[in-house]
């Protein structure tokens, strides 16, 4: 599949492709948009919302939350807001997010499957990662974007001018709702 995308990409270079999505690295609209990496909003979310390409900051992870607040989302934003000049930063959640529910038993047993020994595992925890908390997903998405919108609110190094929000969208419509 890897072949695949690389044959494409060097088509669209050599048909200019690129062109259409010329733009520098500041985001015109100053927003940041921390969002989940599910497929479903790869292309709904900026259509849903009318973002073209140098509209806005998209930071993406599994599950569109902060769970630490020196992680590298957080690093992000920070560059994003100091460097880039970022005004205002949403958090936008989903429905139907997979790592609502995820379990850290779960996650761990599938990588021995996939062949991670115990011994890898029990290194990680030795070495003071806590894979139980780091592995596991959250139980209700308002909730956890919730939380990721008072983490970024009152972060020690995000200025308080900086306006944060949190919605949630439908991962079938794109509708947005504001959240908190």
């Amino acid at each position: 599949m890897i072949d695949e995308i690389l044959a494409f990409n060097r088509r669209f270079v050599a048909e200019k492709g690129y062109e259409r999505f010329i733009t520098d690295k500041y985001p015109n609209k100053r927003i940041a948009i921390v969002t989940c990496m599910d497929t479903r909003l790869v292309e709904l979310l900026p259509a849903a919302l009318g973002l073209k390409n140098g509209d806005v900051k998209v930071i993406k992870n599994a599950g569109g939350t902060i769970t630490n607040p020196f992680d590298s989302t957080v690093r992000s934003l920070l560059v994003a807001i100091y460097e880039l000049g970022v005004q205002e930063v949403m958090i936008v959640g989903h429905t139907g997010c997979g790592v609502q529910g995820m379990d850290s038993a779960e996650m761990q047993r599938l990588m021995r499957e996939r062949g991670i020994s115990e011994r890898r595992i029990t290194l990680m925890k030795h070495c003071g990662i806590d894979l139980d908390s780091w592995l596991h997903g959250f139980d209700d998405t308002e909730s956890a974007i919730l939380e990721t919108v008072d983490l970024v609110r009152n972060h020690p190094l995000v200025p308080q001018d900086v306006v944060v929000k949190g919605y949630i969208m439908d991962s079938t419509t794109g509708e947005l709702t504001p959240i908190g």
